[in-house]
């Protein structure tokens, strides 16, 4: 049995591997990391006006200090991978600072009612994708497209439609980049201007964000963010949800298997919401999403151990779900759904209705859903995702003993043992 190994790099992803280290020789402050690159993003990110136009540094900036030192220390990243990062830091402050400014001069959209969203959350690879995109084919709901998430300041809810229609063609013009630096990425999780996205991309204006550990090493920052709260960043991802919200009764659909960590603060955020939970077998969770990650990681760094990743992931598997289950104990004023992966694949039109049922919503046509989202988006049809649990280091019966806290809880049928 062979590790895991990185996908074999194209000649166009390794002609701009090479321009970056080009260009890293040429302006090395672009590629800096670690607490001396802190002036350097927020200069950046500020265009030159400095950390006052941020706001309260208790705010970003211990974020900050911690995702670039991670970022430097664990990170393993090449010029590509560095560039990066300092990008993703200047970028979550710079949205910072734009959304600031939006709800500066329009003070009453912090006061525009929503409908309680539907929440999808879960494991990783227990099937949130699949239904999140195939719940946005509802009219009556809303997912959001990675442009909104990511500067939603420059799509609100209020903006005419063809001039939407106009910014959303311009944000998805030219190559998708990821798909030219990493092909296999489309087979593992397929993304792109055009498809809905998780609502990671969005957050981070705290520098708080469970997605960044995604694409990018960064134990020493996972393990600082274990410790923060974070409300001060599920408020900002309330306030970009009300500024996209176009006010016409549509209801949001959102995803991320990130919202399993902090379920305590998406509870206290949305009320009323509806929250769906998926669950697969734990080995084939963590396995998958340990294959996710080291694919995700590989665009950026040279030197991916799979057994390190599996190690990660089975540690970070483990914290998520013993914090899934305190939120879920206490007493939450949410609907929770608990769906198992293999119903969602063995019966996707009766696990919908019960996702309509528990959000008391009357069903569409599913299985006129369900035919389109399969012919727009065939299974597999950009490629299967192969993996084994022995290339991440993993031994299923030592797995599954150590989340058996969390499998016991559950029968079968994924109907909860526990009250909550």
């Amino acid at each position: 049995m062979t590790g895991w190994t990185a996908p074999i790099r194209t000649p166009d992803a390794l002609k701009v591997y090479a321009a970056a280290e080009q260009d890293q020789a040429a302006r090395p402050d672009r590629y800096q990391l670690g607490v001396g690159a802190v002036d350097t993003v927020i200069d950046r990110a500020t265009r030159g006006a400095g950390a006052g136009v941020l706001g309260d540094p208790d705010e970003w900036r211990p974020g900050l200090e911690q995702y670039l030192a991670s970022a430097e220390v664990d990170g393993r990243l090449n010029a590509l991978g560095a560039l990066t990062a300092q990008r993703t830091a200047a970028g979550r402050l710079a949205a910072r600072i734009a959304m600031t400014r939006y709800l500066q001069e329009h003070p009453e959209t912090e006061n525009r009612r929503m409908l309680p969203p539907v929440i999808i959350t879960g494991g990783w690879r227990t099937g949130t994708t699949f239904l999140f995109r195939l719940l946005d084919r509802d009219p009556r709901l809303r997912a959001p497209l990675p442009a909104e998430l990511g500067a939603p300041w420059r799509l609100p809810g209020d903006l005419d439609k063809e001039e939407r229609d106009r910014r959303l063609e311009a944000a998805a013009a030219g190559q998708y980049m990821l798909h030219v630096l990493n092909p296999t990425m489309a087979a593992v999780h397929d993304s792109g201007p055009n498809l809905p996205e998780e609502c990671v991309l969005g957050m981070g204006t705290t520098l708080r964000n469970w997605g960044f550990a995604a694409t990018t090493r960064l134990d020493s920052y996972v393990s600082w963010l274990a410790g923060e709260s974070f409300a001060g960043e599920y408020a900002q991802h309330r306030r970009m949800l009300q500024i996209l919200d176009a006010g016409d009764g549509r209801r949001w659909v959102l995803k991320a298997p990130a919202h399993t960590a902090e379920l305590s603060h998406v509870i206290a955020t949305y009320p009323g919401a509806c929250i769906v939970q998926l669950h697969r077998d734990i080995v084939e969770t963590v396995a998958s999403g340990a294959s996710l990650f080291a694919t995700y990681r590989s665009t950026y760094s040279d030197d991916v151990d799979g057994v390190d990743v599996g190690r990660f992931q089975t540690e970070q598997t483990e914290l998520w779900l013993r914090r899934a289950l305190d939120a879920r104990a206490a007493a939450p004023t949410v609907t929770w759904l608990d769906i198992q992966y293999r119903d969602l694949v063995a019966d996707p039109e009766a696990t919908v209705r019960r996702i309509y049922a528990a959000a008391q919503m009357e069903p569409p046509d599913i299985p006129g859903m369900l035919a389109e989202h399969h012919r727009a988006q065939p299974r597999h049809g950009k490629g299967t995702h192969r993996y084994l649990p022995e290339e991440f280091g993993i031994n299923p019966a030592e797995l599954r003993e150590r989340m058996h806290f969390y499998t016991q809880l559950f029968d079968p049928s994924g109907t909860r043992r526990i009250d909550a």
